[in-house]
């Protein structure tokens, strides 16, 4: 098992990655959760009460939306990977986890291995949610060049867009472009590098996912050096919605784990 030390108090600049952060000064590691295609920051802002006292809670905003509306929302993984790295490398002296969600774990994963190669430091865990191992990553069924009422169709049959939004053609209309960027940037991945992670990898899915069936997830196991393991819950691809409270639960028990 894992210790974590206590980290002594250091300063960070502001970033607009990371724009409802808290800052526990006290905090002995810091947890990272990247969004899914479409959302913000605001998707886990409110999970820094449910996890462990001893945990930061670091939300991460992408290009192009929410705080960060009026910039253009990248279309490949490329861009968004190099520039968190430098937006949030100062924020990685403490020991940190990174938890991501669909295109949020491929997000977090091509960070991760960068992250390992060219500055010596990796995730203390990884936490893989709701997507398939990175070589099937680009199978999504949502696709960034569907004609639009395909486009729609596919998102509201995916149930992660709130009702009132579907039934707001205002919003979708400024909802659909980010979405599109976003699968965008999950249709062009390619997986180049196997170079597994050095950190233990958790895998979370959904009964019901279709996006990310059993055999797909259970592939993330050749992408670590260290343990593995699955956690399967009732519900479709957005599992991390309905049941919030149980994913919270395993994440925060396996954050304990490491500072235990």
């Amino acid at each position: 098992m894992s210790t974590v030390p206590v980290s002594p108090r250091t300063h960070s600049p502001a970033t607009p990655w990371l724009p409802f952060h808290a800052p526990k000064p006290q905090a002995r590691l810091r947890l990272f959760c990247f969004p899914y295609a479409g959302a913000g920051a605001s998707a886990y802002r409110s999970w820094g009460q449910d996890l462990p006292a001893e945990v930061e809670l670091c939300a991460v905003q992408y290009p192009g939306r929410e705080t960060r509306v009026r910039e253009p929302a990248h279309e490949r993984i490329e861009p968004i990977v190099e520039d968190a790295m430098r937006g949030l490398l100062p924020w990685l002296d403490r020991p940190f986890c990174f938890f991501g969600h669909s295109m949020g774990a491929l997000v977090a994963f091509e960070l991760a291995r960068r992250l390992a190669s060219r500055e010596s430091r990796a995730p203390l865990h990884f936490f893989a949610s709701g997507h398939r191992a990175p070589p099937l990553a680009h199978l999504n069924k949502l696709r960034h060049d569907l004609p639009e009422d395909e486009f729609r169709r596919q998102m509201q049959s995916l149930d992660g867009t709130p009702q009132a939004a579907l039934e707001s053609p205002e919003l979708m209309d400024f909802i659909v472009p980010i979405v599109r960027a976003d699968c965008a940037v999950c249709d062009s991945y390619r997986h180049v590098d196997p170079t597994p992670l050095p950190c233990p990898i958790t895998v979370f899915g959904g009964a019901d996912d279709v996006e990310a069936r059993g055999e797909d997830i259970e592939a993330w196991r050749d992408f670590t050096r260290s343990g593995f393991s699955v956690r399967i819950f009732p519900g479709g691809h957005f599992f991390l919605q309905a049941e919030r409270a149980q994913v919270l639960a395993a994440v925060s028990a396996r954050l304990r784990e490491l500072l235990d």
